[in-house]
Parts: C-alpha cells; structure tokens; sequence
C-alpha cells in the first residue's frame, strides 16, 4: 500500500510540475525530487546570424587574431577572416549558389574551412560538413542526401588518400549518380576535372560587393545553417539541421562557462567537421573576441603541444585519447604552461586523466561537458569555479535557456539520484534530421502539453544540486575516442562477406579511445575463415577505418554458439559485451 501512494504521490506531483513548466517553461520545479531543471534566463538569447556576428565582432576586434593554423602559415585577424569570407561568398554566388543550397566540405582543419563555413552563412547556403573518415562510398550518399551543388575537398587529408572519392567524382557519369553536384573545387592541389580554390576566388570580381548586403535582410537567425552528420542505427547516417540561432548561442554559453576573453587562447585538435571543433572551439572563441589554433590538419600530439608552446595557449580541447596522447608528448625545452583551462568531453572521461590535465598541463579550470550533435550541441557544462570533485565526477549544470528531464521507459519523470533516459528541450534542439521525417520523430517527440523534448538515448542521473552524471547509454552506440559508431551498418557490411552468415557488434574496453568495436561472427560452412586483418580490410572497404573491428570471435569456437536473446527475441548485447571482456582477459 505504501509503495502504491508513493508511486500515486510522484505521478501527481510530476503531472503538477508539468503544468507550472507548461505555464512558464524556464521555472525550477516545486518539488526538487523530480528530475526536471531548467537552465537560467541570464544572459538574454541573441538573435543574430553567423554572419551578422562576425561582422560584430570585427567592428570590435578588428585587428585582435582570429585563426592560426601553423601548418599552413596563415594568422588571419577577424578582419582578414571577413574579407576572405567575403570574397568566397561572391565565388559562391559566381557559381550558382543561392540561399538553402548545400555546399559540402571534406578537409583538414585550415583557414580556407573556417572563411568557407562564413561565406556559406553570408549567402544563406547551408555548409555541410563532412566527416575526414568517409569512404567514397559513404561520400557519395552524403552528396546524394544533401543534394550537395557545391563540394570543397583536397587530394589528401593528413595521411590519407582521398583519391577514391577524386577518381569517382571525375567520371563522366558522375552527373547521373549525384546529378546535383555542379562544382568541386580543391582547397589545395590541382586537378584537371576540378576547379582550384585560386581559380574559384577570382571569380568574385564578377559579383559586386554590395550584392552581399542584399542578403542581410534575407537571412534569419532560425534558418538552417549547418548539416552535421551523426552515425546512423538503421545503416545510413542522419543530417542534423542546426541554426544559426542554435550555434551561436550555445557556442556562447560554452565560452561563457570557460570565462573566455579576448585574451585567451585555445589550442583546438579536434576536426571542423565534428561539433567539438567547429561549436566548442571555433565559435566559442568568436563569440567572444578570442583566439583559436588549429595545430594541425588532422589530430597530431606533437604538433599540438608544439602549438600550445609556440602560440601561448590558455586553453585545449579534446577528447580523453587525444588529452592522453598529447600529455605523452615529451615537452618543448625550457616548457612553461600558460594553459588554465578547456574542455575535455566526447565520452567518458577517468578521473585519473583530468588529474594529469591539472598535474600536468595545469589546466586546473578545465570544464567538463556533455552533448551531443542534435543539441547543438552542449546541454551541461561545468563552471571553471565549481569543486574540483565535481568537475571530476560531472558533467556540471544545465546551459541557459535549457530544460532537461530523466525520465522512465514509461516517459515519467524519474526522481532526483535515479537513473533514466536525459531528455533536452529549449532553444539549441536542432530543426530535425534533414530529409528524415521518420528519425526525427523518434529524435523530437512532444509531450501531452506539446512542448517538443530531444531524447538523447544517453542514461543519466541528477542530484539535488542539478549537476549531471551521465551513467551509461539507452542505445547501442559504441563511442571511439569520441566518434560516434553505430554497430548496425558495421554489421551489414559484415555478413555482405562470403564466409560470415552473421554478425553482432558491440562495444569493448580500450585503454585510450575508451571504446572499441568488437564482432561476434558466425563462419559460413565450406568457406575459408578470415583472420582478423582479412575482416578489418572487407569492412574499411566500404566503411570508415574506425568502423572496423579490433577483435572478432567466433560464435561456437570462441564462445558458446547459442545468441542471448530477450523473451521478445531482441539480442542481449549486454551479455555479449561482458563475454567479450571475459575472452579478452583470457588472451
């Protein structure tokens, strides 16, 4: 009886709160045992477009730098960064391009990706990102689902080859595959069938530059200015539509939480393509008139601590692989750190790791954080002056103008200290996924008062003081040095192999990207069996490099050859994760 009244008591008290929050959504819920909170309403939301705010902020810091990538040698000031965005933009205009179109990017970081995501958001095009590890065939689906008019690459991203995609998209018949691609220009090298970044900037001498000003009364700070593709759990990745309106002022509420100024710093690692590096870092600093360094064109520790020597850094991103990695570098003669803060996010983070940030690097503001794409993407944040603990242990309080609730497979509102699915509502919820009613459906869906809540998939608590820890996942995705990687498309290109009739893949344990993909495989009878590195090279055929296995078992020989399975027939990869971690400890 008493557990009856309980229950009785928390479903009216959740049905009151969500009525107070009904009437005035920002408002701390009554009765702190109900995991609800809301964000604060200081400071106000700005209502600008990426464009009206680097304008802003040149007319401030004209002169301040803006960009340094020390690869390439460029220090561009926020007035440089205007007028190189200014003249792309013409280009842009030159070849075709008109508000919502999408113009595709796959680069390293450099100056030449930060002047293009601006020229895009001046002539109110929509900059897709496109992730550095795309084959070319995964390409070529981005393309396709965009309807991408325009496509910004180069020959090699650090390391890599992007030939494949180059040879694809210089066949003659490329028009019938992507029949919406009109132009792919090389940021850097020279190819017949393309045109050169020099090339393409010289035709904004046709495009007169008061034809821009035009496009300021056009543009609002709600349209979609950004596509940033998230893995997908049904085979092909999602487009999350973010606003200008949803970058801009999360990326200031991030900065806010490190207490950015002009003078600092930031030594930036991770990929433009990835939010890290384009919301946390990029716009983060241009929000608040400060300085970013790109290192390198793709993650490098030495060129990263070589950076924070050379440029003075007060402030580094990353994920916890790269952290570690970076502080393994030996450091520069004569090292004295002027780094006080960063974020550290991505997956989860060890308490150990931010003590060496501390120790070490003395980062002993560093912030910790959680997000993710389709929020724009940060919901928690910690302060640089909250305890030490628990930066250590959270991912600290909810942003500005943000409401999060943790709720039951029954969507109740769970109470304060347990464990639940976190859910997101406010300003930064992303318009959706492009061209995928059905996902975004399942994304966005509203309650019984109409107020649209983003489900994150993530497991999370609350304690009483509103800070966040986020305890485990909903869903299935196995996170890699901070890289999304959903198992299912890994599991179609699987059993497309002759000799595998089955495969289910799930996360394991890995000393420095936390986690790893691992697959269990069923042999096909009177084939051959492949070895390890014969199933790594089928997978990053079609699939990024990362997507492929680390360690493969053999269902009926390393293991039982019975699936664990629910009463309703769904697999038990919880089970199969813990007899995977077993069979590694027997290796």
């Amino acid at each position: 009886m008493a557990e009856l009244y309980d229950q009785s008591r928390n479903d009216a008290l959740q049905r009151l709160n969500q009525t107070l929050l009904q009437i005035d959504p920002y408002i701390l819920p009554p009765y702190p045992n109900l995991s609800i909170v809301a964000g604060p309403l200081d400071p106000p939301l700005l209502q600008l477009t990426l464009s009206q705010l680097l304008r802003k902020q040149v007319d401030c810091y004209p002169e301040n730098e803006a960009v340094v990538i020390p690869w390439t040698g460029a220090r561009w000031t926020y007035q440089q960064l205007w007028d190189e965005s200014s003249l792309l933009a013409r280009a842009l205009l030159k070849e075709g391009v008109r508000p919502r179109d999408r113009i595709g990017i796959m680069s390293g970081n450099c100056e030449k990706y930060i002047a293009l995501f601006f020229a895009c958001a001046r002539v109110g095009g929509i900059c897709v990102t496109l992730n550095n590890t795309y084959t070319a065939t995964e390409m070529e689906y981005a393309l396709k689902h965009t309807k991408c008019r325009v496509l910004f690459t180069t020959p090699t991203i650090a390391r890599f080859d992007n030939g494949p995609l180059l040879h694809k998209l210089s066949q003659p018949d490329v028009a019938s595959t992507l029949p919406d691609l009109k132009t792919v220009c090389l940021i850097r090298g020279q190819h017949d069938s393309f045109i050169s970044y020099s090339s393409l900037i010289e035709e904004a001498q046709y495009i007169p530059e008061h034809i821009l000003d035009i496009f300021d009364g056009i543009i609002s700070p709600y349209d979609v200015a950004n596509l940033q593709f998230t893995s997908g759990s049904t085979g092909n990745p999602k487009a999350a539509m973010l606003t200008h309106h949803n970058l801009i002022n999360n990326s200031r509420f991030i900065g806010d939480r490190m207490d950015l100024t002009p003078n600092d710093i930031l030594c930036c690692p991770p990929p433009l393509f990835h939010c890290f590096g384009l919301t946390l870092g990029l716009l983060a600093c241009l929000t608040h008139g400060a300085k970013i360094v790109f290192p390198a064109e793709s993650f490098d520790p030495v060129a990263c601590m070589r950076a924070i020597d050379a440029e003075r850094c007060t402030a580094l991103h990353g994920v916890p692989a790269m952290m570690e990695s970076i502080m393994d570098v030996p450091r520069p003669e004569g090292w004295t750190s002027d780094l006080r803060t960063g974020i550290v996010a991505g997956s989860p983070v060890p308490k150990w790791l931010m003590e060496r940030m501390v120790n070490e690097l003395n980062m002993s503001d560093f912030t910790s954080s959680y997000g993710l794409t389709e929020a724009s993407p940060t919901v928690f944040n910690a302060h640089t002056n909250d305890s030490l603990h628990a930066r250590l242990t959270t991912v600290g309080t909810v942003l500005p103008h943000a409401r999060v609730k943790i709720v039951d497979h029954q969507d109740r509102i769970v109470p304060i200290g347990v464990r639940g699915e976190l859910c997101v509502a406010g300003y930064q919820v992303c318009r959706g996924y492009w061209e995928n009613a059905e996902k975004t459906a399942e994304l966005i869906v509203r309650d019984e008062y109409g107020e649209p809540w983003l489900h994150t998939g993530d497991e999370a608590v609350l304690d009483v003081d509103g800070y966040c820890t986020i305890t485990g996942r909903f869903k299935d995705i196995i996170i890699r040095g901070g890289e999304n990687i959903y198992p299912l498309e890994i599991e179609e290109r699987l059993v497309a192999h002759p000799s595998i009739t089955r495969a289910i893949v799930v996360g394991v344990s890995h000393p420095r990207y936390v986690e790893v993909p691992a697959a269990f495989l069923l042999h096909e009878p009177n084939t051959d069996k492949p070895d390890l590195a014969e199933v790594q090279a089928w997978v990053r055929k079609v699939l990024g490099r990362h997507k492929a296995p680390v360690h493969i078992f053999w269902l009926g020989e390393d293991c039982g050859a019975e699936v664990p399975l629910t009463g309703s027939g769904k697999i038990k990869k919880f089970v199969l994760r813990d007899v995977a971690e077993g069979l590694l400890k027997g290796r």
